[in-house]
């Protein structure tokens, strides 16, 4: 193999048109092998049954009383005064069994599917793909509110600066596709843990999660910041990077085993494959009207939702490993944070009920449902008392709905049980912590392996406590 190309002739190739051209593909081979990936794909610690996560963030809380855990109770004590400890009443005075009262759910529910999953009609496109979905009823977390809870559940810690749950993912396997980044935010907020909430912390810069858009903003201008090169050509460009690529393999040589040097020598790496790989990506324009009209796109209450699923799909065919979507509006009271107006449920529920379900069939038709694990909920839930004179409901921590789908886990299948009013989670409980290490284990990642040592201890994404509910496997 020839040894390393002087940078002068790189340098006086520049000019030389075609006979450039080749001189940059003998450096691309030698940066190539002198630049590490961090991202490269890594072996499982065993079988993996998924391998990609789509994870559907409903940033503020989405009602599991108005939703998919059915409480007839409450429709029998609608309008008594009855005690609960009440999470945010705890929080601030220390004071047990508070009066409150009862409300009952405006939606009404039903038996779905052949598995007969109960459902309101306030998701009647989902109720319809009940039998693809494994409820978790017993869900409870850290912090009352939003900011703590969000973070805890995107980085498994409500006050420390910890990684997130998809760089984690992608320090532990790697990405299946050098031309794309292994983690991406779609539409990400900017409140409650902003940045951290796809940030890297600790870990090297490789596994920081790249944002597409902003939460609020349209799915359409969704796009990699700063990805085109404004004002060059082609041919500059190349030019451009040959150079920066020799200097960088230069540093590596005099530097070797720089992790932070090597993750930001990839990332110009990355950044200048996915300048032809990522624009297709993301471009929608080859769907089928068909395939839009799936997913809602087309549709003004749906449009934008509808956008943001079909690029996480087309992300994931593509090899991304972890893709984040959120739906929220970027503000201190985020969409579904409804204290005082239940009834925007229903416009939430109707921009996200469609383009989500269009997601589960056009997965499932593709055969990527088999091994992409599909993750749906909010930081917490929502009590079955009223709130702001019986018109919104509060925060509540304490027992609420996710679900899952594809990846290996039961479909038609539901977990755990909150009390008779889905107040609190009483049978087979399931902690943030604990959905953490069962995702990581159906990515076939032992979570109590998954370390990184800092600050003179190994650290991992369920640092306190975290168990596998192995009976959600299929």
């Amino acid at each position: 193999m020839p040894g390393p190309i002087p940078r002068r002739d790189i340098l006086k190739a520049a000019g030389c048109g075609f006979g450039y051209l080749a001189l940059a593909g003998l450096a691309d081979q030698q940066a190539r092998a002198e630049v590490v990936d961090p991202t490269a794909p890594r072996a499982p610690h065993f079988a993996p049954r998924a391998k990609r996560v789509i994870f559907l963030f409903m940033q503020g809380g989405v009602s599991q009383v108005d939703s998919f855990d059915y409480k007839p109770r409450l429709e029998r004590d609608a309008g008594k005064q009855l005690g609960f400890d009440d999470a945010r009443v705890l929080a601030n005075t220390g004071m047990r069994g508070s009066s409150q009262l009862i409300m009952k759910s405006p939606w009404k529910f039903a038996r779905h599917g052949e598995s007969g999953r109960w459902g309101s009609d306030l998701f009647p496109e989902l109720n319809q793909c009940v039998d693809d979905l494994c409820f978790i009823h017993s869900m409870h977390t850290e912090g009352v509110a939003h900011g703590p809870a969000t973070l805890f559940l995107h980085t498994g810690s409500a006050t420390s600066v910890r990684p997130s749950m998809g760089s984690w993912v992608l320090y532990g396997l790697g990405t299946e596709n050098r031309d794309l980044p292994g983690f991406v935010s779609i539409a990400p907020t900017s409140g409650n843990g902003g940045t951290r909430n796809y940030g890297n912390a600790f870990l090297p810069a490789a596994f920081q999660g790249t944002a597409l858009g902003k939460a609020g903003g349209r799915a359409s201008e969704a796009r990699i910041r700063d990805l085109a090169s404004l004002g060059q050509t082609d041919d500059s460009r190349r030019r451009h990077f040959g150079l920066l690529r020799e200097l960088n393999a230069e540093r590596l040589r005099r530097s070797p085993g720089d992790s932070e040097l090597e993750a930001l020598a990839a990332s110009y790496e990355l950044a200048w494959r996915m300048q032809d790989r990522a624009p297709g990506v993301l471009d929608l324009a080859g769907e089928s009207k068909e395939t839009l009209a799936l997913y809602g796109v087309g549709t003004p209450e749906t449009d934008d939702f509808g956008r943001q699923c079909l690029l996480a799909r087309r992300m994931c065919e593509s090899g991304v490993r972890f893709v984040q979507v959120t739906y929220g509006d970027g503000t201190a009271n985020p969409a579904w944070d409804q204290h005082a107006n239940l009834a925007k449920h229903a416009d939430h529920a109707r921009a996200v009920d469609r383009p989500i379900a269009g997601l589960l069939r056009d997965l499932k038709r593709r055969g990527l449902l088999d091994d992409t694990l599909v993750w749906w909920g909010s930081e917490f839930g929502r009590t079955p008392y009223a709130e702001k004179k019986g018109t919104g409901r509060d925060h509540n921590p304490g027992g609420f709905t996710v679900w899952l789908a594809g990846g290996g886990v039961k479909p038609g299948f539901a977990f755990g049980a909150t009390d008779d009013f889905g107040h609190q989670a009483v049978q087979d409980r399931v902690h943030m912590h604990d959905l953490h290490a069962t995702i990581l284990h159906l990515l076939g990642v032992d979570h109590e392996r998954l370390t990184y040592r800092y600050a003179g201890r190994d650290f991992r994404l369920t640092d306190v406590h975290g168990r596998v509910v192995r009976e959600l496997f299929a």
